[in-house]
This record gives structure tokens, sequence and C-alpha cells, in this order.
């Protein structure tokens, strides 16, 4: 028999997996008692290192402006740099350390011809730069093969009455001596946003590109494309579909075939409200803009002042007249005027304001043979507050060619007079939060008596007003006349 000999030692192969056990074991050990510094320092590292082989399956593919944006953003940006920190020798010898940023020096959102010879940067900035501090711009031109090159000091505008919360509004003019793509050779335009009054610190960035033959000086003239053009707020929350599609029949019918509506979208266009607008935006009459990355930047009221802003200049020689209201308020002509006749005698103004209509979102009759979920929101809210001798909000009309920043309720930045005695001529009916109430608006119940009398309701006075109503078959009459075929199910 063969005699067996002692055990030969384990191979490498045969250890290496208790060895990388025991690896494993002592990195988990190690990373378990790092302090929370040097654990994300290695998990960031663990991520790059990933995300290397990783990227193009799982990041999303940037949109065209996205991607342009992205590219600006890596040409202007430096890398980040690791902050070298000395403790000072002297122990009453105190030191600040900066770390992040709280916001952005600028944010822009849209970058526009005013003319000839002038541009408008529309955007958001940190409010306490703007607050405490002295940011300033600069406008530089230069043309497409860097020939030449024309600059100008900027005027800015802060168009939201300091409503603005960790981010302002504000509006760059850029406005140069002549034309500077006169040639038509195009070129860019390149802002420098000053941090303070020191020239040192600024960011400088591409607002525009206009590419060659592009410049069209007859867009700056009239005849313009529409009569009227609607700058809508953001929309939010959750909207009533069904309030949003008589809104919309009611107006395009209201400001006839010249007329355009934009929309847009910070989050409130659900699926239902974008069918009762989709038949419109088909038919050429709306458009929808999704804004909905606004979100990121914090500035008032889902920032509609930025977004109206955007809409003056982005439409500023679309139309003879750009409207700003609700999509609750509804614009009504009284004793029979006509809006062509009524804007003539308007012409001399460059803005008008006009006085609400305030209506109760809840109050109907209570009429036994009306089948009320065929009406609608306007068919049967009927009830108007009629107080009087009180200030209320106003919503208003402007030749935007003469405005160079606006608000919500009016322009501050015009040239021109604002006319505010209108009421006779043209008023608007306020159905308040009616939009947000998703099932029958319908909630409290009058007797017919309600018709000749006033009706307190929560200490204020309501009197019966069927104007509107008077419409409603004319209204739904026009609807299924123009985008009839193409009305969703659920509406008809």
């Amino acid at each position: 028999m063969r005699k067996e000999g002692p055990p030969s030692s384990l191979s490498f192969c045969e250890t290496k997996p208790l060895l990388l056990t025991l690896l494993a074991l002592t990195l988990v050990m190690l990373m378990w008692n790092l302090p929370p510094y040097y654990q994300n320092l290695l998990s960031t590292t663990t991520n790059l290192s990933c995300s290397a082989t990783s990227v193009n399956a799982s990041t999303p593919p940037l949109s065209s402006a996205a991607a342009a944006q992205s590219q600006k953003l890596s040409t202007t940006t430096p890398p980040s740099q690791t902050q070298s920190y000395t403790k000072p020798t002297d122990p009453n010898k105190r030191t600040f350390q900066a770390y992040g940023n709280a916001a952005a020096l600028f944010v822009q959102m849209g970058a526009y011809r005013g003319g000839p010879n002038s541009f408008a940067v529309v955007g958001l900035a940190s409010k306490p730069t703007h607050v405490y501090g002295r940011p300033w711009y600069k406008c530089e031109w230069i043309s497409s093969d860097g020939s030449s090159s024309f600059r100008t000091l900027a005027y800015k505008m802060l168009p939201d009455w300091g409503y603005g919360r960790v981010y302002t509004v504000v509006v760059v003019n850029c406005t140069f001596p002549t034309n500077p793509n006169s040639d038509n050779s195009g070129g860019k335009l390149v802002l420098k946003a000053y941090y303070g009054e020191s020239q040192r610190k600024f960011e400088k960035f591409t607002a525009l590109e206009e590419a060659p033959g592009a410049y069209n000086a007859s867009k700056y003239t009239p005849p313009y494309d529409y009569d009227y053009l609607y700058c809508g707020s953001s929309l939010y929350g959750n909207l009533s579909a069904a309030r949003i599609r008589e809104w919309m029949a009611y107006h395009a019918w209201f400001f006839g075939p010249r007329s355009h509506f934009v929309f847009h979208d910070a989050g409130g266009v659900s699926a239902e409200v974008r069918a009762a607008l989709d038949p419109w935006v088909r038919l050429g009459r709306a458009t929808v803009q999704d804004i909905r990355d606004q979100a990121e930047f914090d500035g008032y009221y889902h920032n509609q002042f930025l977004v109206v802003n955007d809409c003056l200049h982005r439409y500023r020689f679309a139309a003879n007249w750009t409207f700003y209201f609700d999509v609750d308020e509804y614009i009504y002509l009284p004793d029979g005027n006509g809006l062509e006749s009524v804007l003539s005698e308007l012409s001399d103004y460059t803005q008008f304001t006009i006085e609400q209509n305030p209506m109760s979102s809840s109050l109907c009759l209570n009429v036994s043979t009306h089948n009320y979920s065929r009406e609608w929101g306007f068919e049967k809210l009927l009830f108007r507050e009629s107080r009087t001798g009180i200030r209320r909000d106003r919503k208003y009309a402007i030749q935007a060619k003469n405005a160079y920043a606006t608000g919500v309720h009016m322009s501050e930045n015009v040239i021109g007079k604002t006319q505010h005695n209108t009421e006779t001529k043209i008023r608007y009916y306020h159905y308040h939060n009616s939009i947000s109430v998703m099932g029958e608006p319908c909630r409290e119940w009058l007797a017919l008596t309600a018709k000749d009398n006033v009706t307190w309701h929560n200490k204020l006075p309501y009197v019966y007003d069927d104007n509107m109503k008077k419409l409603a078959k004319t209204i739904k009459q026009f609807e299924r006349d123009s985008i009839g075929t193409l009305l969703d199910p659920r509406f008809s």
C-alpha cells in the first residue's frame, strides 16, 4: 500500500475567497466607525466610479434646451476646488468658512429681442443680493465670426413689488445705440452679472443667439399676428377640467379668431385639463408651456411674476393688446359694448385696468326643473357680491410694445398713459376658488325669491346677476361649431 503523505498547504486560489471576505468585513467595520464626512466622501467616490459605466443606461436624454443650458454651464462654471483651511495661531482670531450656495446669482428663463437695438433677459435672482447689495449687469453683442462686438450697460427692473421670497424677478434691458446685428450676419448676446459694486466678481453667460439671416425688422411693426393675446399666470394645484373647458370656450368666442392663448403649466395641467385644452391647441388657438421646473426656485406664488414677464417679452410683438387675468375670471362687456370699439376708445393708453364683479362660487337657485349637472359653471353661479366703495383687485390689458416689464395686476414700467376708469366699458366676473372645486359647484341652494332680494351669506350681501347666463347658449353652440369633432368624449 502506498503511504499517504502529510497534507499539503492551501493554494492561493483556495484562500482567495476567504481573504476577500475578511477584507470586506474589515472595510465594513472601518466605514461603520468613520465620521459622517468621510462616509460621504467614500459614498461620493463610489457613486462617481459607478456612474461612469452606467450613465448611458440610467440618465434620460436632455432636451435640446436643457442640453444647451448644460453646455453653457459647463463652459462658464469653473470646476469645484477643495477649500483649504489653516487654523490661525492667534486663538482670538476668528475665521468664517463658507460652504455651498444659498441662491443663484441669476436664473434665466428667457431672452428676447425688444426691437432693432434692444433686448430683454428675464429671470430670477437672489433676493437678498438685490435688497441689500448692488448687483449690476453689462451687455455685449458679439458677431458670429467674432470680428466685431458692442458693449452697453444694462438697466435692471424688479417688477414683483417686493413679493419675492428666496428669489426675486429681474428683467434686464440691454439697449444698444444702434442695431448690433445690422448686417444680419448673426451673433450672440452675452450678459455679465456682477455680484456687487466690484467689477472683479461676476458671472458671464450667453443669454441669446441669433442665427445669420434670422433678424426680421418687419416683425417689430404692425400688423401683428394677432389682435389679442392672453398671457396666463402659473397653473398649479388641482384644477377643474370642466371649468377650464368652459373658460376656454367662452374666451375663444369673446376675443375672436385673431386671438391666441398662452397657458403655463406649473403642475396644474392634469390629464383631464390637458384634454380640455388640446382641441384648441390643435387648432392653433392655444399654447401650453411646461414650466414645472420653476418649483426648484422659491419665488412668489409659483413664480407668477416671472411667468407674466416672460410672456410679455416672448410675445411682445405678437398682438395689439395683451390681456392678463386668471382662469376663474371672465371678461365681460356691459351695455352691449363691442370689444373692438372699446379698445379703439382706449388706444391712446398703453394699459387699462379692469374692475371685477365678484361672484359667489357656491350659491345657486333651487329650481326643480333645472338639470344643474348639465349646466356650465357661469350658467348657474348667479349671485354677485354687492358691496360698493371698497377696493378690489383689478386685472388689465396692455399694449406690450410699450412695456419693459409687468406685474400681475398692472405694469409700472411702461411708456404712455394708464386708464383706470373703465367700469362702464369693460369688466370681469370673478368666480373666486371655483376653479378648484372638482365636483358640483352648487353647494348652497336659495329659494326663487332670492332673485328679487338681497341675500346675506357669510355676512356679505349678494344680488342676482344673470348676465353671463344669457350668453351660455351662444357659447355652447360656438364650441360645437369650433371643436365639436375634436371635443373629448368626457365633455360631451
